[in-house]
């Protein structure tokens, strides 16, 4: 039976220090997932993001079923966000041949309109208020640009400007540093937030080329393979705890 809208509790969870390491071992996963897929399983770019967006669109009505934050249901989806995102920007780059400049200037000016329709329709765009099906829609939609948005930034930065792996992990880094610094002293906690969880797509993808590229090509050489399988093995290490936690609190509370 479909949850009544009244009865229905924040569907994101609450943005702690794991929310965030999550998050960035997430957007790492969607670098590395799709280049294992697409070139190490031998896929291909086009059958990888069908077969991905198909698993999402699954992922994502399962999510909007449920009418309280489900851990595992909730990262699920955002892991399968993070490889579609990419999929995204490197059918385009890759296959449609679309300039890294052109594509990170579309998905700017996507997010930048989504996010004004968010705010227009419901007058908040803070995630601790995700209660209806309207405002999750905006959510995953908003998450969805954000991601795409992050590995065409990723891929401009540390492969047309030429700043590396290295260089734009650390820069990235330090601006994710900067924001939490602008929070502490005050700064709007929406708006912070929202700029930090851009930041962690790029981030996230520049660290992942980084530890799966070849030396030659300045990375580490670790391989899309063993990248990706470490940091899902400690996602689903995270998010059981998390699943764990939640279903203490419900027992408590019943």
């Amino acid at each position: 039976m479909k949850p009544a809208i009244a009865d229905w509790l924040n569907k994101v969870p609450e943005v702690t220090l794991s929310f965030w390491v999550i998050k960035i071992l997430s957007t790492t996963v969607g670098e590395t997932g799709a280049d294992f897929l697409a070139v190490d399983a031998g896929f291909g770019a086009g059958p990888t993001s069908l077969g991905m967006a198909a698993l999402l669109a699954i992922a994502l009505f399962t999510q909007m079923r449920t009418k309280a934050y489900t851990p595992w249901i909730y990262w699920l989806t955002v892991v399968l966000v993070s490889i579609v995102g990419t999929q995204i920007t490197d059918i385009l780059t890759d296959m449609l041949d679309v300039s890294l400049y052109t594509s990170t200037a579309v998905f700017s000016v996507l997010l930048v309109v989504n996010f004004l329709i968010w705010y227009r329709t419901e007058r908040s765009l803070s995630i601790r208020e995700i209660v209806t099906p309207r405002r999750e829609l905006f959510y995953w939609a908003t998450v969805l640009c954000t991601f795409a948005l992050g590995t065409a930034a990723g891929d401009l930065a540390t492969e047309a400007l030429g700043l590396g792996f290295t260089v734009g992990a650390v820069i990235f880094g330090a601006l994710i540093a900067a924001t939490l610094i602008a929070w502490r002293l005050g700064a709007n906690t929406v708006l912070t937030f929202w700029i930090a969880y851009i930041l962690t797509r790029p981030f996230g993808a520049s660290l992942g080329d980084l530890l799966t590229q070849a030396k030659t090509y300045g990375g580490l050489g670790m391989g899309a393979t063993w990248t990706s399988a470490i940091f899902l093995c400690v996602i689903v290490l995270l998010v059981t705890v998390a699943q764990i936690s939640v279903g203490n609190r419900k027992a408590i509370t019943q």
